[in-house]
């Protein structure tokens, strides 16, 4: 690359560092010696702090989407390749590998915790290299802090104190990995060894989320501000990596895409929500994350966000016009703030994979601020580090801004501890949106609340007409509650709607349990006419069977439901008893 340099800002604001040119980005600088076990002490720090803060959270349960993924569904196949061969497989494979060591919510916690600081000490060497490219300063107070930020903030619990978010701390981690590599290379002409480990890394980040793709524009930019003279001289020597890079993208743009058409939650085929009323949308939300990230208040674990119909809709036209203005501004003044306009525009960048034009079912949604807060932070300390004042001063106010995080993230944690109470609060939160009422309902349920449950069933029937899963879930409470008539009723609401083999089923369930034989086994012929490959409904007839003494239909019915369903250990604990009690004399 050219030896050129960019005009450095006149003088290094940083209190006690050297004025100087800028370093280009790979290159090594002189550094005064840091004894290694100042950072060993530090590492150790945050790990008890770290542990400290998110405690409460570890002992959680899962919650929402946990309860439709492999670690936490019965009777999942254990093998490995029923694991990884879907979507996002080295996601799959540390879900898989941490299965193998325990079921239990709490590995699943601590795993999640632990790639939280790792990503945390990644993002002090990444900015600890850019501030002393920036604005040659060796000081370590500024990076730290913006590490602190990054692993204390309360807008990183969602993507940390809930399993189903380790897609995000994970995909993170690789892409931190592989930017960190490129950042301290040798030299600006990217080495084979170099490129491969970019390239190796940045692959598991995209198998692990689809997000990081845009992690080759983040190397663009990252040249265009760091390595001065940059240009198609420097993209061509610097082949080995980018044309490599550019292929991959290219598949993975197009793997994205595929699974976009095969998916409900997100992409151009989400009814009712088109791409331009998503983007309009996106430009509020655009402030709504920037106001989280400098005032955490009123988080929320189910966003209840307005759509922007139009343009002009909830005042989307000014959201755009303020986000065109402030990258202009960042462009404008990259020679005068270049640290704060790359900050920014690399907050930009990493935040367009989820709040752009393709649209998500779920317009807000906090964990999608993992990432991108790395942007913020670079604005952050870009300014301080440019105001003058006691080196003991700052640091003094830097800790208390800490402790003040560190304080609401353990407070947020304190919700992530139940799964009631996160719910409680998305309710209290959310209090128009149907889903939030349904989850707390099902919430309720699950832990043996059954009144609760019907009472957050009805109020998410009053919020928008049920659908099938929301009345059969309700009819099931009103068993629990051990009121079968209404049971009945919802299920049979349920079969009007969509009459499917498992209503009928349940529909027998609750029949059985009054020992009303006649109507439950009407109700499970019901079920076998409608879909005779269903295994549960011959299950629960081999139950009603052996109930009533008729032991060899019951084998009969179990053997059938295990024909259908070799996993399912409930009909094989009853193929045993009625076997035994078959053989038993008389």
């Amino acid at each position: 690359m050219s030896d050129a340099r960019l005009k450095a800002p006149r003088k290094s604001h940083a209190k006690g560092t050297p004025r100087g040119t800028q370093k280009a980005a790979g290159t090594t600088a002189s550094e005064p010696g840091t004894r290694w076990w100042i950072y060993a002490i530090a590492a150790a720090a945050a790990l008890y702090l770290a542990f400290q803060v998110y405690a409460p959270a570890l002992s959680g349960p899962f919650v929402f989407d946990d309860n439709s993924q492999p670690y936490h569904t019965q009777d999942y196949p254990t093998a490995l390749r029923a694991w990884i061969g879907g979507v996002r497989p080295v996601l799959m494979f540390s879900y898989w590998a941490n299965y193998q060591f325990s079921q239990a919510a709490f590995g699943f916690h601590v795993v999640n915790l632990l790639l939280h600081l790792l990503n945390s000490l990644l993002i002090f060497v990444i900015i600890r290299k850019l501030l002393r490219t920036a604005l040659s300063s060796f000081d370590w107070l500024l990076p730290a802090f913006a590490a602190a930020v990054f692993l204390l903030h309360p807008i990183q619990t969602e993507a940390v104190s809930y399993i189903a978010g380790r897609s995000e701390a994970l995909s993170v981690f690789f892409f931190l990995a592989a930017f960190t590599v490129f950042l301290y290379r040798r030299s600006p002409a990217v080495s084979w060894q170099v490129a491969m480990a970019v390239l190796v890394m940045f692959g598991a980040a995209a198998m692990s989320k689809e997000h990081t793709l845009v992690f080759p524009a983040l190397l663009l930019l990252t040249d265009y501000y760091w390595n001065p003279g940059f240009s198609f001289t420097g993209i061509r020597r610097n082949w080995r990596l980018y044309v490599p890079m550019a292929m991959g993208a290219v598949v993975g743009l197009a793997f994205v895409a595929r699974i976009l058409g095969r998916t409900s939650s997100a992409g151009f085929g989400i009814k009712d929500f088109t791409w331009y009323q998503y983007l309009f949308t996106q430009c509020r939300a655009f402030f709504l994350y920037l106001r989280l990230l400098v005032l955490p208040a009123g988080q929320n674990l189910d966003w209840e966000y307005p759509i922007s119909q139009n343009i002009l809709d909830h005042g989307a036209i000014f959201g755009l016009a303020a986000i065109l203005l402030l990258v202009a501004a960042a462009i404008y003044f990259r020679r005068r703030y270049p640290l704060a306009s790359y900050g920014f525009l690399v907050y930009v960048l990493l935040m367009a994979p989820t709040s752009s034009f393709v649209p998500i079912k779920d317009p807000v949604a906090e964990r999608r601020l993992y990432l991108p807060l790395i942007g913020i932070l670079l604005v952050l300390i870009a300014a301080l580090a440019r105001i003058r004042v006691d080196r003991r001063k700052l640091a003094a106010a830097l800790c208390g801004i800490v402790a003040v995080l560190a304080v609401l993230t353990y407070r947020r944690n304190e919700l992530w501890a139940s799964d009631i109470a996160i719910w409680e609060d998305a309710v209290r939160n959310s209090p128009g949106k149907q889903r939030v009422h349904f989850q707390l309902a099902h919430t309720y349920y699950t832990n043996g609340r059954c009144l609760d449950a019907i009472t957050q069933f009805q109020e998410a029937a009053r919020v928008r007409a049920p659908d099938y899963g929301l009345l059969a879930d309700w009819g099931l409470a009103y068993d629990c509650a051990d009121q079968p008539d209404a049971a009945v009723a919802k299920l049979r609401q349920a079969a009007a709607l969509d009459p499917k083999a498992h209503v009928y089923s349940q529909i027998a369930m609750v029949y059985a349990k009054r020992s009303h034989w006649p109507e439950a086994l009407d109700a499970l012929a019901r079920a076998e006419k409608l879909d005779p490959t269903y295994s549960v409904t011959y299950y629960y007839r081999g139950g009603i069977r052996a109930k009533t003494g008729d032991f060899a239909g019951a084998v009969a019915d179990y053997q059938h439901a295990l024909a259908l369903d070799p996993a399912l250990q409930p009909a094989r604990d009853g193929l045993a008893y009625a076997q035994q009690h078959l053989r038993a004399p008389r």
